[in-house]
């Protein structure tokens, strides 16, 4: 058998055909991931509105906060999730699993874009939103390992770093134009107005958003790797694998998931997402420009990633995760002491640690994939990276708060300590990888 030489492609694995081909599966994974991201991002922007709508008005604060708690659940359902999406994609498809994934999401943004308020159904609007989060929480858990599994499968091996920055790219995009359209909103519509219906459209939005995804993802064609593995399961005499079996045969690198994931998690939330918010509360800058930061923030992070997937393809994974972990270790105190009130401060401060956060994002995809056999690519990043994105992703916003009410001044220090461990056990768990750059995926 000849075997292919780096940067050639096996004869047995196909790839899409053609760049109109190729255009219509990169887009229907990147409107899906976009659509899971929007739908997630949309809940936090219009939580004050959600709040006065489908809470008891006896009790603003509790109402905001009960809010608030309902998006944290959703973070407890996505190991759930990742499981129940991971044991779909490993046994029935990649192309199944990403497309239930969208699909469930659109639903949970229905629920919430047609529930009637606590005026007309009670308590019962409030359970309404628990359970449309949830399903939201499910979908969002089987998105990520779902997409990202089938995106390294059809990418070329000596690409598959640059394809990779699809998944954040699309992502950040989502959140993005969530973000655009609470500004726009608030523009445009007046507070009753905003009260009355606006808050619902974005969630309407999502929906329909989804439901589009949900149709171009059908379309898709599945991935050669999983087709080739279970042609090769169905002519085999030996019994199936188990996928428990499997999955404990590499449980090490299921742990190798979680120390990656570990660092990343919690930076790329508190710089990407929570850092305007904490601005506003604790600095008590503008909504206005801590929103627009933002927004431009995120736009460099978005840049910058295809030319992290390029390095990484040209010099290798490990050196690119090193690189951005050791970097946002190394300037996570100076940029948090940049950050003092002004809309200029915030922004080279958020733009400078989403660059150094980028390299890890734009790759990270590629390297879970190159980690795990073909029976268990799916469920092997799904289950670790959930409870490691629930345990720390999740509570990332809420301890930064804590610390600055508990602890002050000292309660960014004590967080920024926090978030420099994390990140230096990412680095570690990096340097101790096989360098995977220009791989097949072949059992």
């Amino acid at each position: 058998m000849n075997t292919p030489r780096l940067g050639e492609v096996s004869p047995a694995i196909h790839r899409p055909n053609g760049r109109k081909e190729l255009r219509k599966t990169l887009f229907g994974i990147g409107a899906g991931n976009a659509v899971e991201w929007f739908d997630w991002a949309i809940y936090a922007t219009f939580a004050p509105y959600i709040a006065r709508n489908l809470f008891s008005p006896q009790d603003a604060t509790s109402a905001f906060l009960a809010t608030m708690a309902i998006f944290a659940v959703g973070f407890i359902a996505r190991p759930v999730g990742g499981v129940l999406f991971g044991v779909i994609g490993d046994r029935v498809g990649r192309k199944t699993s990403m497309t239930l994934a969208v699909g469930l999401a659109a639903f949970g943004s229905l629920i919430i874009a047609v529930t009637p308020g606590f005026a007309v159904m009670g308590v019962f609007a409030s359970i309404m939103l628990l359970i449309a989060r949830l399903i939201q929480g499910l979908a969002h858990g089987g998105e990520l390992p779902s997409a990202q599994t089938y995106l390294a499968e059809m990418a070329p091996a000596p690409q598959r770093g640059l394809y990779s920055t699809l998944i954040y790219f699309s992502g950040t995009a989502g959140i993005v134009f969530g973000t655009l359209l609470g500004a726009i909103f608030t523009l445009v519509l007046t507070n009753e107005q905003m009260d009355s219906f606006g808050w619902r459209i974005p969630f309407a939005l999502g929906a329909l958003f989804g439901l589009y995804a949900l149709v171009m993802r059908t379309r898709l064609k599945e991935t050669a790797q999983f087709t080739e593995h279970k042609h090769a399961e169905t002519d085999s005499r030996r019994p199936k694998a188990s996928l428990i079996k499997d999955f404990m045969a590499n449980r090490a690198k299921a742990l190798q998931v979680i120390g990656l994931t570990v660092g990343l998690t919690v930076v790329y939330y508190i710089w990407s997402v929570a850092t305007p918010a904490h601005a506003i509360s604790t600095l008590g800058m503008e909504p206005s420009e801590a929103l627009w930061v933002g927004v431009g923030a995120n736009l460099v992070f978005m840049i910058a990633l295809p030319f992290w997937g390029k390095l990484s393809d040209r010099i290798g994974r490990r050196p690119v995760l090193i690189i951005s972990s050791i970097g946002a270790a190394v300037m996570q105190f100076p940029m948090t002491f940049v950050v003092r009130g002004e809309w200029w401060q915030l922004f080279i401060a958020m733009a400078v640690m989403l660059i150094f956060i980028s390299g890890s994002a734009a790759i990270m995809p590629a390297v879970y994939a190159e980690l795990f056999p073909t029976s268990i690519r799916t469920i092997g990043v799904a289950a670790p990276y959930a409870l490691c994105v629930a345990l720390f992703g999740g509570t990332a916003a809420y301890l930064q708060a804590a610390l600055d009410s508990w602890l002050g001044d000292q309660g960014s220090v004590v967080f920024s300590i926090y978030s420099i461990v994390l990140l230096l056990i990412s680095a570690a768990t990096a340097s101790a990888l096989a360098e995977s750059r220009g791989k097949e995926l072949t059992d």
